[in-house]
């Protein structure tokens, strides 16, 4: 251990420097590592379909009918036989009477006898007897009577049935993500709930005696609390659900009154604030000896981090500058929501862009500078604002990371880098 410099014994660190080695940081890897052996796989539920979307299907889903379940036509137009139309064009077009009018969601099914034709909608069952369906485009229109101007081939605008999916068939499969499209498919084929993993409960707590909310007067020394909005509001993105607590002020003993009584009814206890090696770092003095490990980790912005468990629940504490807290998150929190969801791809999209101006980094740091990112203009991306770690109007603008390797100091315009798209 390398010898410390002399320091005043009334400095409120010197314990701290003294009593504990010094640790070189660890890598963003190591510490996201640490994170997602925290967060557990959130147990399977059965929801309705309205509440499944974006979450992940836990069970395979096999369909007990066939899509379509019938034999129907894909036109407004008319039921016919193929052969009936033999040598229609427009100036020699087949007249046939009309014998039956097929609106969608008629059951009663009439054969279409040879040599007559059945008005029919889109959707609506194909008669017995049938083997085509020609657009009423094609044709005059009529009602008791209707002439055909064109020879159609068979199976002409029919969808057959099980031509999409057959009963028995395994239409999603466990782990798939449900959007739209795949809550469509389990109505169409009859599910009114599916077997999903439930979102992730976390609770979001900001400390600080210097926190205002929104909207009130500030006084000196004050500032408006952001970052419990902020992370709330990523939580929901990834999938969870967020229960903010605000304005735990820097007290150890409030902090764990604030805290304990909501802990069984969470899966994860989310912190900004209060982990640096200053004094008045309540979140550190609170959970230090209880469970929760804090470190240095080598990125920038955000190196102070913590992640343990409190009375067995895992508990990840981010810096409190809400650029730290927000890059933080989405290194090390995100992906850790989504694979207790269930999803297989956690990682934001990753992209080769070329620098429209250079920067520099600090060595033995990865460091995430925020950018805006334009695939049309050739896959160049603009650094918006500065490294500091205060600068969120800078964060707001972006929409992506540029992510520039700890070996690495100084980039120049035109050099190829890694970037996160956070656009979602």
């Amino acid at each position: 251990m390398p010898n410390l410099p002399n320091l005043p014994e009334n400095s409120r660190d010197l314990p701290n420097l003294r009593d504990q080695p010094l640790r070189r940081p660890i890598s963003v890897a190591e510490h996201r590592a640490r994170v997602a052996a925290l967060v557990e796989r959130t147990p399977v539920v059965r929801l309705p379909l309205t509440d499944c979307l974006g979450l992940v299907l836990a069970e395979d889903l096999v369909s007990p009918i066939s899509l379509p379940p019938f034999d129907n036509s894909a036109m407004d137009g008319y039921a016919v036989r193929a052969a009936d139309l033999a040598g229609a064009d427009q100036d020699n077009p087949v007249e046939l009477p009309v014998a039956e009018d097929i609106p969608a969601g008629r059951t009663d099914l009439v054969p279409l006898e040879a040599g007559t034709a059945h008005r029919i909608m889109t959707g609506a069952p194909l008669p017995p007897g049938a083997d085509a369906v020609i657009q009423v485009e094609l044709t005059d229109g009529g009602t008791e009577r209707v002439r055909l101007f064109r020879a159609v081939a068979q199976n002409s605008n029919v969808r057959r049935a099980a031509s999409d999916v057959a009963a028995g068939d395994r239409v999603l499969v466990a782990g798939t993500a449900l959007g739209a499209a795949q809550l469509g498919l389990a109505a169409a084929i009859g599910r009114t709930e599916l077997p999903v993993r439930r979102r992730p409960r976390v609770l979001v707590l900001s400390t600080g005696s210097e926190l205002v909310e929104p909207g009130q007067p500030l006084l000196p020394g004050q500032i408006y609390e952001s970052n419990g909005t902020m992370l709330a509001a990523a939580v929901r993105a990834a999938g969870g659900e967020a229960e903010l607590l605000r304005f735990v002020p820097d007290e150890v003993a409030a902090f764990h009154a604030a805290l304990e009584p909501r802990l069984a009814h969470v899966d994860l206890v989310l912190t900004s604030g209060g982990v640096s090696a200053g004094a008045y770092e309540v979140v550190k003095d609170a959970l230090a000896d209880r469970g929760v490990t804090f470190t240095k980790v080598a990125v920038q912005p955000g190196g102070p981090q913590g992640a343990g468990r409190y009375q067995g629940v895992p508990v990840i504490t981010l810096p409190g500058n809400p650029v730290s807290s927000l890059v933080s998150f989405e290194l090390f929190v995100r992906p850790a929501l989504l694979a207790a969801l269930g999803h297989e791809r956690v990682d934001r999209p990753r992209v080769r862009a070329t620098l429209s101006q250079g920067i520099t980094s600090p060595a033995g740091r990865t460091q995430y500078r925020r950018g805006v990112y334009d695939p049309a203009s050739g896959r160049v991306v603009t650094p918006v604002g500065g490294p500091g770690s205060h600068l969120l109007s800078a964060m707001a603008l972006a929409n992506c990371l540029i992510e520039v390797p700890e070996e690495v100091t100084e980039l120049a315009e035109g050099d190829e880098v890694a970037v996160l798209v956070l656009a979602d």
